[in-house]
């Protein structure tokens, strides 16, 4: 009773620490995408430049946000 108990603090657990990284990864593409925008705005001439270099960075936050969600099922797992 006691392990299932310990089981189910470590899944939600790691349902919390996913969903806090998820929305930390929103909020950071959601920032980069504006600040892209506001930019290309300002200066429609690097809008090329802009879009590339805001895909890698949300590439690099996606990454970043999928490690920690794994990370965080491994820890329930373990």
């Amino acid at each position: 009773m006691e392990q299932n108990l310990a089981n189910l603090g470590a899944y939600f657990g790691a349902g919390i620490g996913a969903g806090i990284s998820v929305i930390g990864a929103g909020l950071g593409i959601g920032r980069l995408a504006s600040a892209a925008l506001e930019s290309s705005a300002r200066q429609p001439e690097e809008a090329g430049n802009l879009r590339t270099t805001m895909i890698i960075a949300a590439a690099l936050i996606e990454g970043v946000a999928l490690f920690s969600c794994v990370i965080a099922m491994l820890l329930a797992i373990k």
